[in-house]
């Protein structure tokens, strides 16, 4: 295996881990309330739950801008060490630091407003409103922490790390696990234990990423670790105003990806509850695929950005070749195990035949996931590396735009049908948009 190789599974293979343990933080909660509680609290966690996923996401930016910005950075320093004029990695990171701990506390602030605008739109019923509540007024209190995970987890994947987010990752969920089952099954504190659970470790995690940082030699690679606040230095640590358009721009884009997936539930369940059900079952395929496709986009991230930075373009195409290769080898070895044990997956999901039959009617569709999806894939890691994030953006809206336009035409005759070519359209077309922006680049 050349070098570039085991550079990008060792920035990939733990980024896998990381992605399968994220989830996790939601499942504990509704696992452990689905053991001492009935239906109306499992509804309350997973709305809650949701609430939060839904908001975090769109604040991705925080992760995504950093990571780019931090890897050029950083190739950038060593080629040259920096001669002062840019950012260095140290400045992104008091930056984007400061950028998260800000809008994680504007969430604190901004919550009963935020409490009835998401509630609002979720329209959860009176019982489940009345548990989810308090769920909300706990949980709402770790968005500085989870905010400002996200900074620090950009900046090390840019820093060409991704072994320490893995550890992080599975040290929250240990410790939401072993706090949710001490509150709930000892102290009976029912949904607001689950909820203190996931406060103590989303701060638990973040605290722990701190002192690694600190105690890492990473520091001493970044420069000077100095805070500066006068006039003319505010900016560059303040990263929404210094890298305003970057934020914004994959801010946008998150935009077009929850409408997309939001309208994709919610237009499967208008068609029924089985046909919610085999879709719910046939996004686990996209689920699982994504796991190991975002890992090789998270080393696209810290690779393709550093050598950006050092202004490498030789090593810059050979880590996108590379990517590309590698992604294309995964998507084909998806794309044959959803084929022959698609069926066979389904039913290790459920017990029930009927939606499995459901499912599998629409199954040809979701075995074409891999080959559509591979290329946005990939992309949106090279394009955060460099961070043409408008290209991006202009991706993600054009190929939104397919989707509703093909949806909204063939519903009426190819119903869910319509819906799942929607989705494989949408992914494909962002796969091509970027690589006409790419190549209009060079």
């Amino acid at each position: 295996m050349k070098a570039i190789d085991r550079e990008i599974w060792r920035l990939t293979l733990p980024s896998i881990v990381t992605n399968i343990t994220v989830p996790l933080l939601g499942l504990c909660d509704v696992t452990v309330m689905g053991h001492v509680g009935g239906a109306t609290h499992i509804g309350a966690i997973a709305v809650g739950s949701m609430i939060f996923n839904v908001m975090y996401w769109l604040f991705g930016f925080l992760r995504m801008g950093t990571s780019g910005l931090t890897a050029q950075a950083y190739g950038r320093q060593s080629v040259s060490g920096g001669d002062g004029s840019q950012p260095s990695t140290s400045d992104i990171l008091q930056g984007s630091l400061l950028s998260a701990l800000l809008l994680g506390v504007a969430i604190v602030v901004l919550q009963v407003p935020l409490q009835l605008l998401t509630f609002w739109l979720m329209q959860p019923t009176p019982d489940v409103s009345a548990l989810c509540t308090p769920y909300y007024y706990t949980c709402v209190w770790g968005a500085p922490a989870v905010l400002g995970l996200y900074a620090l987890t950009g900046w090390l994947v840019g820093m060409q790390d991704t072994r320490l987010p893995m550890l992080i990752a599975i040290g929250q969920n240990v410790v939401n696990i072993l706090a949710s089952l001490l509150l709930v099954l000892v102290f009976h504190l029912g949904v607001q234990g689950v909820a203190l659970g996931t406060l103590i470790a989303q701060w638990a995690g973040f605290a722990f990423a701190v002192g690694c940082i600190l105690r890492s030699n990473k520091l001493k690679a970044a420069g000077h670790w100095r805070l500066k606040f006068g006039a003319r230095h505010f900016a560059a640590h303040f990263s929404l105003l210094a890298n305003g358009r970057v934020y914004l721009e994959i801010f946008l884009r998150t935009v077009c990806l929850v409408a997309v997936n939001l309208y994709f539930t919610s237009a499967g369940a208008a068609q029924g509850a089985d046909i919610l059900a085999a879709n719910t079952l046939l996004m686990q395929l996209f689920t699982l695929f994504s796991y190991v496709m975002d890992g090789l986009a998270f080393s696209g991230e810290a690779l393709v950005g550093k050598s950006y930075g050092a202004a490498d373009q030789r090593q810059q195409r050979l880590t996108v070749g590379h990517l590309f290769a590698w992604g294309g080898g995964v998507a084909a070895l998806f794309t044959a195990a959803y084929w022959i044990g698609g069926t066979a997956f389904l039913g290790l999901l459920t017990s029930d035949a009927q939606v499995v039959d459901t499912a599998a009617a629409y199954l040809p569709w979701a075995v074409l996931i891999p080959v559509a999806g591979t290329a946005a894939f990939v992309w949106d890691g090279v394009f955060v590396g460099i961070t043409a994030t408008r290209g991006m953006l202009w991706a993600c809206l054009v190929a939104a735009v397919c989707f509703f336009a093909i949806y909204l035409l063939l519903s009426p005759s190819l119903h869910n049908h319509a819906l799942w070519l929607a989705l494989i359209v949408y992914l494909a077309v962002r796969g091509i948009v970027q690589t006409i922006y790419f190549r209009s680049l060079n």
